[in-house]
């Protein structure tokens, strides 16, 4: 279990530094409900408040529950009702949760990344998002 742990440190990093971001989070799948792996640049106090996600709440829960990617233009002035007041904590605009899928379908976890400045997230790096993602070393 370690060794996946830290597969997914590296992962998560390696990502966001070739996509551009500044803050991200790897959630695997238990059950019914989505388990923090690892965060990049989240304050303690969203942490603790994303640690263990049902599926349905905040932005990850929602990409869980749709079986698509959510994603906001500006994480402290969002409307939609997607965003959790929490999330507004962090020092980000742009983010995008991704749900990670196996071959048969099934989720197996969602991955987050979020960017400075507002910005709309295009088809085009959208679909790199989602099929990046697909290589996350849950195990």
């Amino acid at each position: 279990m370690r060794e996946a742990v830290d597969g997914v440190k590296v992962w998560l990093r390696e990502w966001l530094a070739a996509r551009g971001g500044v803050a991200g989070s790897v959630h695997a799948r238990r059950g019914d409900e989505l388990v923090l792996v690892d965060a990049v640049n989240i304050p303690v106090s969203v942490l603790e408040s994303v640690r263990r996600v049902p599926r349905g709440k905040g932005m990850a829960g929602l990409a869980f529950e749709r079986g698509v990617p959510v994603t906001t233009c500006d994480l402290k002035t969002d409307t939609t009702g997607d965003v959790q007041p929490g999330a507004k904590a962090v020092d980000v605009n742009a983010a995008v949760a991704v749900p990670v899928c196996d071959a048969e379908g099934d989720l197996r976890g969602v991955v987050g990344i979020a960017y400075q400045g507002a910005r709309a997230i295009g088809e085009g790096e959208l679909a790199v998002l989602v099929q990046e993602a697909r290589t996350v070393p849950f195990e």
